[in-house]
């Protein structure tokens, strides 16, 4: 049977359990839009191009399914550049559908026209670094082909985005319906690990060494490992740390978690390492310029180290290892675990006394927030202590949550990461909503905010509830803070007038919440509807109290 090709896209995403689509339309992309109209695929209209392409990023990094965005050709297709960058930099599977002039006008000058011929915009070469497949389908002939190749990249073990781009009238040819019966549109399972020699090897370095550590990355909660984790570091009495992006691959609320391990935090994990380790585990965990102190030689001086990543290209990418070996994190841990016994009671009092007695000993040298963030100190407490479970926090700022906000394993916490572009947290985190109810949370500064608080709007139209914390100071942090660290106070291109947050909240008729004080906070969990409103709460902070870390650049 012949179907317009525009009806064979959008049959091909529902195959692809593609349920919601984030975008604008525009004229070259209007017959898949009108496809769409009869199908179960809901269509999410945003407010920017860059909110389309970070919303399907948060979908994806929520759901584990596959995100995706539509828009137009020309600046359609351009507005998507960051936050695709950072579903390819976070390896998530996002389809981006854009469109395309007409191929009969291609290197004509058509308006919009990103063929790449005639002087027009390359499209492909734009997006050529930043997709894991990039295609301008010119012709139908070999349209199974290109849905063949997108769909086993978007479901394989190392997704990334994935571009088509159909010209308008290629939209409006006819192909055979049954090439969907020729593409492969289901997840092949993961292939088991064999828990035979390396297994048993890196349970008996765990079981040999005195003082073991592991650092736990977001392979572990990739993975679904978080409860082997736990009965790991339970049976070993083994300590755990962090980076950012794996904070909850353990509760932290546990007494053998020594929090997340970077420049940006309170240094504890750092401490506990370089003094008592013998031995340091990592899970899933890439060992980045954040999580490794800009790659300091002295935190594995001296150490043996194991490593264990499902991405073989991450193994000892940045270190040598005593041993590395690629497989699923959670298999791997329960093949440890069938080797061990439990733990000693003794040993584990020991432990802990060993886990206090480094945290009073971290100096201030590494204290991050001496004096003056206790607003914000008590606000994660109480986000902690109100939202025990169920609760997701997107943060563009990070380094507040980082030390402040102990992630408990009933709820999730997604940094900024990628490439940690301002503006992500508000879109991000709508798109998470439309695949998960959990109460959300989407923080960021105000300078961040001003890129994209008009997708506020998104949520208010689409009835989704979210709340937005703004923390206020009128200025970039982060560059005023080098500025003020690096460059003799010689602020430049920092500082700006922020707008009437409650005005604006207001305009944009959500709830609005200014926090001034300890009894505001209590006023904000106790009184607004945190579960299923929108609500802008802003926390005003000193634009020259800094965090006492140097990034070094």
């Amino acid at each position: 049977m012949l179907i317009p090709v525009s009806e064979l896209i959008v049959r091909f995403m529902a195959r692809l359990g593609i349920d919601t689509v984030f975008g604008i339309p525009g004229a070259h992309i209007l017959p898949v839009y009108d496809a769409l109209y009869d199908s179960d695929i809901r269509s999410v209209l945003v407010k920017h191009e860059q909110g389309a392409a970070f919303m399907a990023g948060g979908y994806a990094r929520v759901s584990g399914k596959i995100g995706a965005c539509i828009t137009t050709a020309g600046p359609g297709a351009t507005n998507l550049v960051t936050g695709i960058a950072n579903a390819y930099a976070d390896k998530l599977p996002v389809l981006i559908i854009t469109g395309e002039t007409s191929t009969y006008i291609f290197g004509k000058g058509g308006l919009q026209e990103s063929s790449g011929e005639g002087g027009a915009i390359d499209q492909v070469a734009l997006f050529k670094g930043i997709t894991r497949y990039n295609k301008i389908v010119e012709r139908t002939d070999y349209l199974e082909n290109v849905l063949n190749q997108a769909a086993k990249i978007l479901l394989s073990d190392q997704p990334g985005p994935v571009l088509l781009s159909f010209p308008y009238n290629i939209q409006k040819e006819q192909a055979d319906a049954g090439i969907l019966e020729r593409i492969e549109t289901k997840r092949r399972p993961r292939p088991t690990i064999d828990a035979s020699q390396p297994v048993r090897e890196l349970a008996e370095m765990l079981v040999t060494a005195k003082h073991p550590v592991i650092v736990a990355g977001y392979g572990c909660i990739r993975s679904g490992a978080q409860d082997e984790l736990a009965r790991l570091s339970e049976t070993l009495n083994i300590p755990v740390t962090t980076s950012l992006k794996g904070k909850g691959a353990i509760s932290e609320q546990s007494p053998l978690s020594l929090g997340s391990l970077g420049v940006t935090s309170s240094g504890h994990a750092y401490r506990y390492i370089l003094d008592h380790a013998d031995l340091v585990l990592f899970l899933g965990a890439s060992f980045n310029e954040r999580t490794s102190y800009v790659w300091d030689g002295k935190l594995l001086a001296g150490k043996r180290v194991a490593q264990v990543d499902h991405d073989f290209e991450q193994l000892e990418k940045v270190f040598k290892a005593d041993l590395a070996m690629a497989g699923d994190i959670k298999e791997v841990l329960g093949g440890i675990l069938a080797h061990l016994d439990s733990h000693d009671a003794d040993a584990y009092e020991q432990l802990r006394g060993e886990i206090d007695r480094s945290k009073a000993a971290v100096t201030s040298d590494y204290a991050i927030f001496q004096s003056g963030f206790s607003l914000i100190e008590r606000f994660f407490h109480e986000l902690e202590r109100r939202c025990p479970d169920n609760t997701a926090v997107f943060d563009d700022n990070i380094i507040f949550a980082q030390n402040f906000y102990n992630v408990s394993s009933g709820n999730r916490y997604y940094p900024n990461s990628g490439v940690s572009s301002l503006g992500h947290a508000i879109p991000a985190a709508i798109g998470a909503r439309f695949t998960d109810a959990r109460t959300t949370f989407a923080i960021l500064g105000d300078g961040g905010f001003q890129m994209c608080g008009f997708e506020l709007m998104t949520a208010v139209n689409y009835a989704i509830p979210l709340n937005v914390v703004l923390f206020n100071n009128g200025t970039m942090g982060l560059i005023r803070k080098n500025q003020y660290q690096q460059y003799r106070q010689r602020y430049i291109g920092c500082d700006f007038v922020n707008p009437d947050f409650g005005l604006l909240a207001q305009s944009f008729g959500v709830a609005y919440k200014k926090v001034e004080t300890a009894a505001d906070i209590d006023d904000l969990f106790e009184r607004y509807d945190l579960d299923g409103a929108v609500n802008l709460i802003e926390i005003v902070i000193d634009k020259d109290l800094f965090p006492n870390y140097s990034s070094r650049r």
